[in-house]
């Protein structure tokens, strides 16, 4: 059974382009390469896939979970890469993979959701240009993938240096918002590191269609690009803890103000109780229990002990 594609193109040497209608039929004499883009989950894609290429390549491009990566096999090279989420109602760090075998005459790529790199590219291929090559294609996605990402990680140094500011009147009620920029920080590395490492070995590598020496240095910028994106995220992580470090400060030191205060107004009313229940006990032989002005005396003398407990711990620093 032959998929129905979500893009399919036969792309000529000057980098024109022309969709193709049966996937079936083979490319011409004048095609420098074919690329199709099929949904993952479609009848017929694993089937369709495993007779272009094998087994292998069948079962990495529909695999369930994964994380970026790049395998030379046979003629060609399995490349799985990650973009961020831009689609409608979505999270950014919600990220979407595209998972490519390419050749230098085939290049598939399977997906699951809409990446707006791919779709920019079968945009040019529509209007009648795009990559001339397999190693083109490679690199314009890298590029595009790349170019969508700096916006989000903007956006996440902006929202640290806001939180930053904010903590500085009043750290309650922030902790929430951190853990949200930590959390997308962590998932945002865990895709971009290897993604990272994985166009730099491309860049130096000659693995599959990556024969272009211009190709080889357009993926060596964008992985210096991706090095910059992800040391930002290490930088925005490294703030983001001690943000949390001086928030988790600022807290400890309220409880201990509080504590603190707790426990003076317990120092002062311990000896004052232990003396009025002294004075209450209905034993014989209590001395004033006659006088009519014990019961005065009584209360200046609580006072005045409770006047120096104050005045003593005034002089400790205590209050």
């Amino acid at each position: 059974m032959t998929p129905k594609p979500i893009h399919a193109f036969d792309v000529l040497e000057d980098g024109a382009a022309r969709p193709v209608a049966d996937l079936g039929a083979e490319p011409g004499a004048d095609v420098a390469y074919r690329w199709v883009h099929l949904e993952r989950n479609a009848p017929g894609v694993s089937a369709w896939i495993e007779a272009q290429a094998d087994a292998v390549v069948a079962t990495a491009l529909n695999r369930e979970d994964t994380r970026p990566r790049l395998t030379d096999h046979a003629d060609g090279a399995i490349l799985i890469m990650r973009g961020v989420n831009l689609n409608p109602n979505s999270d950014p760090e919600d990220m979407v993979s595209i998972r490519l075998w390419m050749t230098d005459r085939l290049v598939i790529s399977t997906r699951i959701r809409r990446l707006m790199a791919v779709a920019e590219i079968a945009e040019g291929f529509s209007a009648g240009h795009g990559p001339a090559t397999p190693s083109d294609f490679i690199c314009a996605l890298a590029q595009g993938l790349t170019a969508r990402m700096e916006p989000v990680l903007d956006e996440l140094v902006d929202e640290i240096d806001d939180l930053e500011e904010r903590s500085v009147d009043q750290a309650a009620g922030l902790r929430a918002q951190l853990a949200d920029v930590r959390r997308t920080t962590i998932v945002l590395r865990r895709y971009l590191a290897p993604q990272r490492d994985i166009l730099a070995r491309l860049s130096h590598e000659d693995i599959g269609p990556m024969h272009h020496p211009k190709a080889r240095i357009s993926l060596r910028e964008t992985a210096d690009q991706l090095t910059r994106l992800v040391e930002e995220l290490d930088m925005v992580r490294e703030r983001s803890s001690i943000l949390n470090d001086q928030m988790v400060d600022a807290r400890a030191e309220e409880m201990n103000s509080a504590m603190l205060l707790l426990s003076v107004v317990a120092a002062v009313f311990l000896p004052l109780g232990f003396l009025t229940g002294l004075l209450g006990i209905n034993v014989g032989g209590l001395p004033g229990a006659n006088w009519p002005y014990a019961f005065a005396l009584v209360c200046g003398l609580c006072l005045a002990v409770a006047g120096g407990l104050v005045w003593w711990f005034r002089k400790k620093g205590w209050l």
